[in-house]
């Protein structure tokens, strides 16, 4: 894995028994002791995770606000200094480019994490657009590490570290401060589902804030946690993920995220065109989640069967540590989504139960 990018925690990985693997062109630990011990940990207790090879990008400029609504689907007019904002970027045929947050530092300063695995299809999107604004992109992906600290427990493990009062940061909101005497941006945001933060943090200091957060973490039951335990925690949350649930053929829309686009918000934004029209027409494929009460798992690409054949395919599919059963989400056609549907594993048939997520209970910050 010698051409495989590292992030600064790569020798922590190794040292505190990491299985690394090649992920999006980076060397990163998908477990440590276990994807299924790992993923209970951070729903009873917590988990640390290094996010460190998702892409930073400082947006700066008169235009700032105005360049980035016309980037985004959401609504960035809705932000004020210390909130976050997820949203899609689209191209004009309303499929997805990434997904990403928007943070606001200020009404010219604004602060975005995007999807590792598409920083330099993101940064040249981002550029192009930006062209004819008054505004500055810098790529800042080499100057941040960062940090997940996510479970019911969270909360209490990074207050023990900051001088910064927690509890009024509310969900999807962040600030600033030292966080074990290192400068963060401290933000209540996470891919699980639940409670935590994410600590965006100088690369060179990235040892030192994990073992503060690792031991600061053990008379709680933080466990060290992987792509693998990301990946089942965020699919029992329902959350998409880039190439899965939206692609560049995906639409927020036929995603089941109508609610990150906002045609009525007074900024034509790129793709606003194809989403009302789809929109409006209804799409003609749609992403649903489902359980199979079988615990083997349903790859991603397996054909969804309905009864005039095949109705669609799996978009994610993986074990559910908590249910004990198979849980995934597929791409259908619309008419087949609330018609019974199956998949074959083996031979064998196993139909789909349809359901809402999120697959589990979440605690609500």
């Amino acid at each position: 894995m010698g051409n495989l990018k590292c992030t600064p925690l790569r020798d922590f990985h190794v040292a505190h028994g990491g299985r690394l693997v090649d992920f999006a062109g980076w060397e990163m630990p998908v477990q440590y002791r276990s994807i299924l011990e790992e993923h209970k940990a951070v729903r009873r207790a917590a988990g640390l995770f290094d996010v460190s090879h998702m892409g930073e990008v400082d947006v700066r400029g008169a235009e700032a606000a105005r360049f980035l609504n016309h980037l985004v689907t959401n609504d960035v007019a809705r932000l004020f200094p210390g909130r976050v904002l997820y949203s899609p970027m689209c191209y004009p045929s309303g499929g997805v480019v990434d997904d990403l947050l928007v943070y606001m530092r200020g009404p010219e300063d604004f602060f975005l994490c995007i999807n590792a695995g598409n920083i330099d299809k993101d940064l040249a999107w981002i550029r192009e657009q930006a062209a004819p604004f008054a505004v500055k992109i810098t790529d800042r992906c080499a100057d941040y590490a960062q940090l997940a600290v996510q479970g019911p427990r969270a909360a209490a493990i990074v207050q023990a570290l900051t001088a910064v009062a927690l509890d009024p940061v509310r969900y999807y909101h962040f600030t600033e401060g030292a966080v074990a005497g290192v400068p963060c941006l401290i933000s209540r945001t996470g891919y699980t589902g639940e409670d935590g933060f994410e600590l965006y943090h100088p690369a060179g200091e990235a040892v030192r804030l994990a073992e503060a957060v690792l031991a600061a973490g053990a008379p709680h039951g933080l466990e060290l946690a992987g792509l693998g335990a990301r990946d089942s925690l965020r699919l029992e949350a329902g959350y998409p993920l880039y190439g899965h649930e939206i692609t560049a053929e995906v639409s927020p829309i036929a995603a089941g995220l109508g609610w990150t686009v906002k045609l009525d918000k007074g900024a034509d934004f790129i793709g606003r065109d194809a989403l009302a029209a789809e929109k409006a027409a209804g799409p003609a494929r749609k992403i649903v989640f489902f359980r199979t009460g079988d615990r083997r798992i349903v790859r991603a690409g397996s054909p969804v069967l309905g009864a005039a054949g095949e109705a669609g395919r799996v978009a994610s599919g993986t074990l559910s540590p908590m249910l004990n059963e198979a849980i995934g989400s597929a791409l259908v056609a619309a008419g087949a989504a609330g018609l019974p549907l199956a998949v074959e594993i083996r031979g064998d048939r196993i139909g789909l139960q349809i359901v809402k997520p999120p697959f589990v209970p979440l605690r609500k910050v």
